[in-house]
């Protein structure tokens, strides 16, 4: 009988637990622990990562699956194209790292710092980002159904990256882009599908959401003061309580009259 290696019970564990909470809407953090060896601790050096991302055979991404990298200085690094899916980064610094094209579904970057950081591309499905810092970070194009509760996307780029819910498996839930209280002040959303989104409480102000689709989106109590709105679609969102002050092309919204609470909102 083949060995199982500590990644594939480290998967079919996350993946046991994660299942029924995605059901029933409860958090994940609640039934891992944060604070055990495989959450806090690195497994290898910063040279270590290197060595292995150029030892990578030509033509082929490195492969980084389920590596503990948490807690490391990885700044500047080069991830292109890297399979980093159920890696552990928490509190890891990646300011300025190349992540184009790299997979991080299923990935842990609690209180991670990717400032600067290039995400053009990447793949972040159920990536757990909660009190992240992406501040001027590159997200463009990128495929992003990940948890960024409190987390700094501010001047960040998201540019045509998709966003939306995943409705194709609702048997398991809602899995959607959390931004909750988030700081995305002056990122730009330019051309972004955000269909569902929940960003509520999140300050987006002066954040560039031209021709946006946050169709459905939850956006109670967002502050979206002096942001440009230039065709953002908000048909069945909600804006209860939301700030929709000083906005700039507010006159070419498309569906905000079918918003849902759009008489608390400010206007």
């Amino acid at each position: 009988m083949r060995a199982v290696s500590s990644h594939t019970r480290w998967c079919v564990v996350l993946l046991a637990a994660w299942l029924p909470l995605a059901v029933h809407g409860q958090s994940l953090m609640d039934h891992v622990d944060m604070g055990s060896p495989e959450m806090t601790q690195a497994e290898m050096s910063r040279d270590e990562v290197v060595a292995r991302i150029a030892a990578a055979p030509s033509g082929q991404a490195p492969d980084l699956t389920g590596a503990r990298l948490s807690g490391l200085d990885l700044s500047g690094v080069d991830f292109q194209g890297a399979d980093l899916r159920s890696a552990r980064m928490n509190r890891t610094n990646l300011r300025g790292a190349n992540l184009r094209g790299a997979r991080l579904d299923l990935g842990w970057l609690i209180e991670a710092d990717l400032e600067g950081a290039d995400l053009t591309g990447a793949s972040l499905f159920s990536t757990q980002m909660q009190r992240s810092r992406l501040v001027r970070a590159d997200l463009g194009g990128a495929r992003i159904v990940a948890n960024l509760t409190d987390a700094d996307v501010s001047g960040a780029r998201f540019d045509g990256a998709d966003m939306a819910a995943d409705m194709r498996n609702q048997s398991m839930g809602l899995m959607r882009t959390v931004l909750r209280s988030a700081t995305a002040d002056g990122a730009s959303f330019r051309g972004t599908k955000a269909g569902r989104i929940d960003a509520e409480f999140a300050s987006l102000r002066g954040a560039d959401l031209g021709d946006a689709d946050f169709t459905m989106a939850k956006l109670a109590g967002a502050d979206l003061t002096g942001a440009r709105v230039h065709g953002l679609v908000l048909r069945g969102a909600d804006v209860d309580s939301a700030r929709l002050l000083e906005l700039s092309g507010a006159d070419a919204m498309v569906g905000l009259d079918a918003a849902r609470n759009l008489d608390t909102a400010l206007r």
